[in-house]
């Protein structure tokens, strides 16, 4: 025989939408402070636009050229690493803000111009900008 109780029973329910909302807060916030974990070590540039970097030359500037075999052009001269160094270490006691332009051609390395750019850094100049030339093929967007 079964009693039954004067109280009405009410089924468990489980609420979804709450739940769900509690998931997508955990994932976010797991997102957010995996992407802080992550070093972050970034180059500061200067980039010029194309109608500044090919304007006239200064005699106060510094124009570095990078072939793709990795030699370095200083206004049009090709010179040696060593001579590159005492070159810009002579311009930089005489102009402490002496700016470097740095360009290279289309097949130059990525770490060839990090080499040139390391000299540069060596030498203590500190206002360096990578010259960029516009695609005259390519229209602009």
């Amino acid at each position: 025989m079964k009693i039954r109780s004067p109280i009405a029973r009410k089924r468990t329910r489980l609420e979804i939408i709450p739940l769900i909302d509690i998931m997508f807060f955990l994932l976010a916030s797991f997102m957010m402070v995996s992407l802080q974990m992550q070093k972050v070590r970034t180059l500061k540039a200067s980039l010029p636009t194309a109608t500044q970097a090919t304007s006239q030359k200064k005699p106060d500037i510094i124009n570095l050229n990078v072939d793709r075999d990795g030699r370095v052009e200083l206004d049009k001269k090709l010179v040696s690493f060593p001579e590159l160094l005492t070159i810009l270490s002579k311009r930089q006691q005489v102009n402490t803000n002496v700016p470097v332009y740095l360009s290279g051609s289309r097949e130059a390395t990525h770490g060839a111009m990090m080499y040139v750019l390391d000299f540069v850094k060596r030498a203590g100049i500190q206002q360096v900008a990578i010259a960029i030339k516009a695609d005259p093929s390519r229209p602009a967007e």
